[in-house]
């Protein structure tokens, strides 16, 4: 992502995210960035982009991919996930954004859970900084911190 407002965003939640992640038993938070595909068709560049994700995950990891198609979760549902995540001892929980040509039919269909934010296509920048913001009220809903007040 650019230099810009919404990478400093993003950098914010995901400091805060760390900083909070410890304190609820998950050891670390990592951002991964797969460099585009520069396969001519997009249905290539998707389907080279899913193999390199998926090589970039621990064996065992839980599987989440963002999509407009996807399944909305309040944010407490959301936290709850991660926290059975947590405690079945899953490696990573690893949450994906789509490239410019969306995600691989086949990674859809290895995920094991399909999230939107609602049925509107977002920029990827935007979506960057709405995951960062609600994977850290998650880990604060997890902690008891009052930062959720809903």
């Amino acid at each position: 992502m650019k230099a810009g407002p919404e990478r400093e965003l993003s950098d914010r939640y995901l400091k805060r995210l760390s900083e909070a992640a410890r304190s609820v038993g998950i050891p670390g938070v990592d951002l991964r960035e797969i460099e585009e595909s520069r396969a001519r068709r997009p249905e290539d560049r998707r389907e080279t982009e899913a193999a390199a994700i998926l090589a970039a995950l621990p064996a065992g990891s839980m599987l989440v991919v963002l999509d407009e198609r996807g399944a909305s979760p309040s944010s407490s549902e959301w936290a709850a996930e991660i926290g059975r995540a947590r405690d079945a001892a899953r490696p990573a929980y690893a949450v994906v954004v789509g490239g410019a040509d969306g995600l691989s039919p086949s990674l859809r269909e290895k995920a094991d859970r399909i999230i939107g934010f609602g049925a509107m296509t977002w920029p990827h920048q935007l979506v960057r900084v709405m995951a960062g913001e609600q994977l850290y009220r998650a880990i604060t809903i997890l902690g008891g911190h009052p930062y959720h007040r809903a």
